[in-house]
């Protein structure tokens, strides 16, 4: 069956997939739920309902416009560096979901997925105690610079606890993962998350969020039906971030749809300086998308002149119609 784009925009989801006998996107569908998904109750549904630019994919009902803020909005910048930080991170098993009328047998740090955004300065101290209160073996593995002591890839066992210190650096953006076998089993499950580390006199002033892409693999067959910013189908489409016009943003973005060989990130209407993992105060280049392979970052930095909607996405046409679309508000 060969359809326009025109055409699938008007049929949504739900009209692709009876038009398809089946299949949603090229992919066969298992059925609308899948029973005790890896020991728990999955209740997937790909054809959502009350998305309007055509996915298909909408947040939970019960969410509001200010549901995921402890993901999208980092800690704030604190100038000095080679102070010493605790942090504290958990393990758990539990059922998170992830757009609407759509449960996934999660894997989670903290309890979300992805797990809370870190932050420092370079050359702090970081005391990561880590706790395993889940089930199976789980572990923390941070990118960036440390010990190899401290690297994370022995598996803490159920009920057990460590203690990871580790030095913030380079600055940059760095996430943390589970690095158990098999990795990508526990990554893909919901165990990672984001650090942020600043330079000594951190970055300009600026409208500052966290963009984390996640992929949810509802019936296990190793593709992800379900994509979504920050743990969530069709948030942002429903719940547009919000930024002054004429006023400089910056996204810490980061690629953890490790099912998928590489997603991009396109922004609408405007171009943004591309510092590729932020390791540089230098712009890579000015550019209106980036293509980041699983576990890859960047940051981007960008000025919306004109107030009105813009749009963002994957190029991977498939994550954006299923739920990893969404607006900024220049207003």
């Amino acid at each position: 069956m060969n359809l326009s784009r025109r055409e699938l925009l008007r049929l949504g989801a739900a009209g692709v997939v009876g038009a398809a006998g089946g299949f949603l996107f090229g992919r066969e569908l298992h059925g609308p739920s899948v029973p005790r998904a890896h020991g728990v109750d999955a209740v997937p549904n790909p054809r959502l309902t009350g998305a309007s630019y055509g996915h298909g994919v909408a947040p939970p009902a019960d969410l509001g416009p200010n549901a995921l803020d402890s993901l999208l909005r980092p800690p704030p910048f604190e100038p000095g560096g080679k102070r010493v930080r605790s942090v504290e991170l958990w393990t758990s098993e539990q059922p998170v979901e992830v757009a609407q009328n759509t449960v996934f047998p999660a894997w989670t740090y903290n309890g979300t997925v992805p797990g809370p955004v870190l932050r420092a300065t370079v050359g702090d101290r970081l005391l990561v105690h880590f706790r395993n209160l889940g089930s199976r073996p789980h572990g923390l593995h941070f990118h960036g610079a440390h010990d190899p002591a401290q690297d994370g890839w022995e598996p803490i066992p159920p009920g057990g606890e460590t203690t990871y210190p580790i030095t913030a650096e380079p600055f940059g953006l760095h996430p943390y993962h589970c690095h158990t076998d098999p990795v990508s089993e526990h990554v893909n499950h919901g165990l990672y998350g984001s650090l942020i580390v600043d330079p000594p006199g951190g970055r300009p002033p600026a409208h500052e969020f966290v963009l984390v892409l996640s992929g949810f693999d509802l019936d296990g067959d190793g593709a992800s039906e379900v994509y979504g910013w920050n743990g969530v189908g069709g948030f942002f489409e429903r719940f547009p971030i919000k930024v002054p016009a004429g006023e400089l943003v910056r996204v810490y973005l980061a690629n953890m749809a490790w099912n998928d060989p590489a997603a991009s990130f396109h922004l609408h209407a405007e171009t943004f300086d591309l510092y590729r993992s932020g390791t540089r105060l230098a712009p890579d280049e000015r550019t209106d998308v980036v293509t980041l392979g699983p576990s890859e970052r960047a940051i981007i930095e960008f000025r919306l002149p004109t107030r009105g909607r813009y749009m963002f996405h994957p190029h991977q046409n498939w994550m954006a119609e299923r739920g990893a679309m969404g607006w900024f508000a220049a207003v």
